[in-house]
């Protein structure tokens, strides 16, 4: 038991909305690991980080992440930052890596400045662009297919990825 695609990509990328419409697409479920994590913590991702701290979260989102890789057979939506975790890293090779990419002017809009993300909230603007400097090397190595979002609507997104995935199979 396999997803069909794993969705990784930074803030505002779309993985939740891609990620849904691509499971509708392909008549599969969507498991999106942040609303696993909130089941499995009993509060918000921001309330965990407040409450527990980043490292408790980081602790709860590689167990979200090995069991939903494990057990899902649809499309699994993992959090921007799931990708740091080197034991993610190991158990994402050999799975069908989709990477959103987006730019930092079309993340800053759709994430929001007055965000409720965590790690978003001091300064949006400069903590993005650290957040992606930080990790676009890592969505570039662990992508297979890479996807622009910007500027692009869900439909035509969700159409490339569905392209790429029958080019896989």
């Amino acid at each position: 038991m396999r997803p069909k695609a794993v969705i990784i990509g930074p803030p505002g990328s779309g993985k939740s909305t891609i990620g849904a419409a691509l499971a509708g697409r392909l008549g599969v479920t969507l498991r999106d690991t942040d609303a696993d994590i909130e089941r499995a913590a009993g509060k918000p991702i921001g309330e965990i980080f407040i409450d527990d701290g980043e490292e408790r979260f980081r602790e709860l989102e590689r167990a979200a992440v090995a069991e939903a890789l494990a057990g899902h057979e649809g499309v699994v939506a993992l959090g921007g930052g799931a990708v740091l975790a080197a034991e993610t890293q190991d158990l994402l090779a050999g799975h069908t890596v989709i990477y959103l990419r987006v730019g930092l002017s079309e993340a800053i809009k759709r994430v929001g400045l007055a965000s409720a993300r965590p790690l978003l909230v001091l300064n949006p603007r400069s903590q993005m662009r650290k957040l992606l400097e930080e990790r676009l090397p890592i969505y570039e190595r662990l992508g297979g297919v890479h996807v622009d979002t910007d500027g692009r609507e869900p439909a035509d997104i969700v159409e490339e990825v569905v392209k790429a995935l029958e080019g896989e199979a």
